[in-house]
């Protein structure tokens, strides 16, 4: 059974930083995209990062390119986003979620176009 399990939420002050964890379960990552997406309170989630297994090809969104890192794990089946320079408007509750890929090319950031997704972890930037 396909499964995604995110942690590493916390609440961290502005300028600060965190490493959030996707492990995933019941699937190879090497024949997969991989992303994170975020939801503030009262807005639409939005699409942050991804990560394409089969080619290790990123993609950013603009609020997060030069702050945020997706990378793949030594343990092969975790996915990290490093989150550095933390902004208030950062605050949301953060979710992987991961769709079949056949291509190299950069991993979409549309929330339609993805079909697994994890519970979240909860990240707060606030002094």
């Amino acid at each position: 059974q396909l499964q995604l399990v995110e942690s590493g939420g916390d609440l961290v002050q502005p300028g600060g930083s965190l490493r959030l964890s996707c492990a995933a379960s019941g699937f190879t990552l090497d024949e997969r995209c991989l992303a994170w997406f975020r939801q503030a309170p009262g807005k639409e989630r939005e699409g942050v990062a991804s990560f394409n297994g089969r080619s290790a090809t990123t993609n950013y969104a603009d609020s997060v390119r030069g702050r945020f890192t997706i990378s793949r794990g030594n343990a092969k089946n975790i996915v990290y986003l490093q989150m550095n320079n933390l902004k208030p408007e950062d605050t949301a509750v953060y979710s992987c979620t991961t769709i079949r890929v056949w291509g190299s090319g950069r991993c979409p950031l549309l929330q339609s176009s993805y079909d697994h997704w994890g519970q979240g972890t909860e990240v707060t930037v606030s002094a």
